[in-house]
């Protein structure tokens, strides 16, 4: 991967973060016609550029988010049952 490749991978991320299609569908088809090989630095990047859109989305919605009680009892309904099936499937997603 160069700087190129980082370029248009962090585009098509901040493109469609906000559309209701899958961002991360999108890196994958983007990284195999730009031929990024799938490596571990890869991988991180991906996860890392979409860190940055979700911080970004927050920071958006910040004052949404500081008033609303409803929306952290709903972002812990998403998260908690997310973060069980996770932990509980961690050593099986890894083989």
């Amino acid at each position: 991967m160069n700087i190129f490749h980082a370029i248009i991978l962090s585009m098509v991320e901040g493109i469609t973060e906000f559309l209701p299609v899958s961002s991360t569908g999108h890196l994958v088809v983007a990284s195999e016609l730009l031929g990024i090989a799938p490596t571990h630095f890869t991988t991180s990047f991906t996860i890392f550029i979409q860190l940055g859109a979700i911080l970004a989305v927050t920071a958006l919605y910040r004052k949404t988010r500081a008033r609303a009680r409803a929306v952290w009892l709903r972002v812990a309904a998403a998260f908690v049952p997310t973060a069980v099936v996770g932990l509980l499937l961690f050593q099986f997603i890894l083989s």
